[in-house]
């Protein structure tokens, strides 16, 4: 039996599976938005023992694979750079620190390639040599699978969030860049986004859901309710989104000829279906090859693909190493 542990920006889910890869235990925590990289890996420590003891067995399983964003360097077993947790800049050791606190061998990946692995053996990728993955949450995350291969390129490859779409457009603190997919798509930028219209006297239900939940973030159910009562603001930021979305994978078509696009993440899980076919939609007048566009299905996995996908990672020696 195996561990995985998927880290996101709003929460930590660890799961442990069998040898068939079904899940037998799991467990959720929200992600600490204090604290560092330190705190951050004392928590995901604590989801993986509460997940093993929900699967009846002990922490020290034959291996325990770790997706998280940011930089990582498997070798190393270190994670930098990790967008929307507040203080994780430089490299931490989280594949040691775990292995330490776990008792058992740790490896690390990012967190939207090990999902894209997951839905390539196990998921809505299984019919296709090559596809995007595009992981629709907190932040834009991205993936290839390339002749059925995940391409990593020098190690950063896959990053459809932080590709341009409107030179000199939008930005926010957390990202380096400006006018890129996740400045307009990521659900940390657009609640951003919704919190300055609000305050300037815009008229919304997205925070009075948010309270209503006892939340203290605008989590996807809370868009996707809004969503569903109509809200104006809601729906005009997520056009937005969607928009943005449509070039990124536009501009990525048209550069790779690839055959699918698998949406997953938080936010694409949730609003699922019908929001695939829309970005399906505005995809393909942009593509260079409209007679052909790609197929654009949801995450098969679902919230499961980033925590299965990172347990596959004893599997892949390319893709990580142990502490």
């Amino acid at each position: 039996m195996r561990g995985g542990i998927d880290l996101g920006g709003t929460k930590i889910l660890a799961v442990v599976v069998d040898d068939e890869h079904r899940v037998i235990g799991e467990s959720r925590r929200p992600t600490p938005v204090d604290g560092g990289p330190e705190r951050v890996a004392a928590e995901m420590a604590e989801t993986l023992r509460e997940a093993a003891a929900g699967a009846g067995v002990p922490c020290d399983l034959e291996a325990v694979g770790v997706g998280a964003p940011g930089v990582v360097d498997a070798a190393a077993g270190t994670v930098s750079h990790s967008p929307n947790i507040p203080g994780w800049e430089k490299p931490f050791p989280l594949a040691q620190t775990l292995q330490d606190a776990l008792g058992t061998r740790v490896l690390l990946g990012n967190d939207v390639g090990v999902a894209v692995q997951g839905e390539a053996r196990l998921g809505a990728g299984r019919p296709y040599g090559s596809f995007l993955g595009l992981w629709w949450g907190t932040g834009i995350g991205g993936g290839l699978m390339l002749d059925r291969k995940h391409w990593r390129g020098r190690g950063a490859a896959g990053e459809l969030g932080h590709m341009i779409v409107n030179v000199g457009g939008r930005s926010e603190e957390s990202l380096p860049l400006r006018g890129t997919v996740e400045a307009y798509a990521g659900r940390r930028a657009m609640e951003l986004r919704a919190r300055k219209l609000h305050d300037s006297g815009t008229r919304t239900s997205l925070f009075e859901i948010m309270k209503k939940r006892g939340a203290d973030r605008l989590t996807s159910g809370v868009w996707a309710r809004a969503l569903e009562q109509g809200d104006r603001l809601a729906h005009a930021l997520i056009d937005d989104a969607v928009e943005a979305i449509a070039a990124g994978v536009a501009s990525a078509v048209t550069l790779l000829d690839i055959e699918a696009i698998v949406i997953g993440g938080g936010l694409g899980s949730r609003l699922g279906t019908p929001y695939a076919e829309r970005i399906a939609a505005e995809i393909r007048p942009l593509l260079f090859a409209p007679e052909r566009p790609p197929a654009v299905i949801v995450s098969e996995l679902g919230d499961y693909a980033g925590a299965v996908g990172a347990s596959l990672l004893a599997d892949d020696p390319a893709g990580a190493a142990p502490a």
